[in-house]
């Protein structure tokens, strides 16, 4: 059974980091954001991650920035109509998988994101499926640049989600390293505890990294694990044991995650009543 290890998020910012350390997580997760990539942004970058590998974890995430000025890194955007935004993750997907082949880390890329403009960004296609074509194809690029040191994240938008089997097939078809997300699934299912078991069932060899996070199934919530809908109970022996994995939480102060420590606490306990 999965055993769960204590795995942080937090930016390049030195307080994050070193509230992060003083609790020893087997993985640390950047979020990175557009400043990260300035010249000097870049630099922090680099070192901060230098940083948590000289104080002894071996297991580092680099998030991709989520947004670029008012949109989010949508992979489906057409570079004819957004050419910016096309560039902009063009150009941090390249520096994040030059960071990951120099320093041994990991870089994650979602597949999509949620919301009125991801349907609308879909809606430039044709169809959903010359949509989901080129998020693909685009992917497909990226998997080839990165190979073990990049995968990428379910959504809650129709191009890149988990929990319908047949466009899970059609993802495994392409042997993409995987991030699953539990809430973005449970969200896309509508708080369907065994389609998102299903789902975690069908994909696992696939699995590299979990975002593990509760939620009540109808918006994009980030509970505290054991605060939501999601049954853990039946969660944990579904989970690849080879995956590092998160607790991707809202916190309501950024430079304390004691709301990814709670979950780590709930999932541990759980773990214990499961073994013993």
């Amino acid at each position: 059974m999965f055993q769960p290890q204590l795995g942080l998020k937090g930016s390049s910012q030195q307080s994050q980091i070193d509230n992060r350390l003083k609790y020893k997580p087997t993985t640390y997760e950047f979020f990175t954001a557009s400043g990260d990539f300035t010249t000097e942004g870049y630099h922090r970058l680099y070192d901060a991650i230098q940083y948590v590998k000289d104080s002894g974890i071996t297991h580092i995430v680099l998030h991709h920035p989520m947004n670029f000025h008012e949109h989010h890194s949508e992979v489906v955007a057409p570079e004819r109509l957004y050419p910016d935004l096309y560039r902009f993750i063009e150009m941090t997907t390249e520096k994040l998988l030059y960071l990951a082949d120099d320093l041994d880390v990991q870089v994650l890329i979602h597949g999509g994101y949620a919301g009125p403009e991801s349907h609308y960004f879909v809606s430039l296609y044709p169809n959903v499926e010359t949509a989901r074509e080129a998020v693909y194809q685009r992917l497909d690029r990226f998997a080839t640049a990165g190979g073990d040191h990049i995968m990428f994240e379910n959504s809650i938008a129709p191009v890149f989600a988990y929990g319908d089997p047949a466009q899970e097939d059609e993802i495994l078809a392409h042997n993409y390293r995987l991030a699953f997300d539990t809430s973005h699934c449970f969200i896309e299912l509508h708080g369907d505890n065994q389609g998102l078991q299903q789902s975690l069932e069908h994909l696992k060899n696939n699995i590299v990294h979990y975002h593990l996070v509760d939620s009540m199934g109808e918006t994009h919530d980030s509970l505290t694990l054991g605060t939501g809908k999601i049954d853990w109970t039946a969660v944990l022996p579904r989970l690849n044991t080879a995956a590092t994995s998160i607790y991707e939480i809202n916190l309501k102060n950024q430079n304390d995650c004691r709301e990814q420590l709670e979950s780590h606490e709930y999932l541990l306990n759980l773990y214990n009543k499961l073994t013993n």
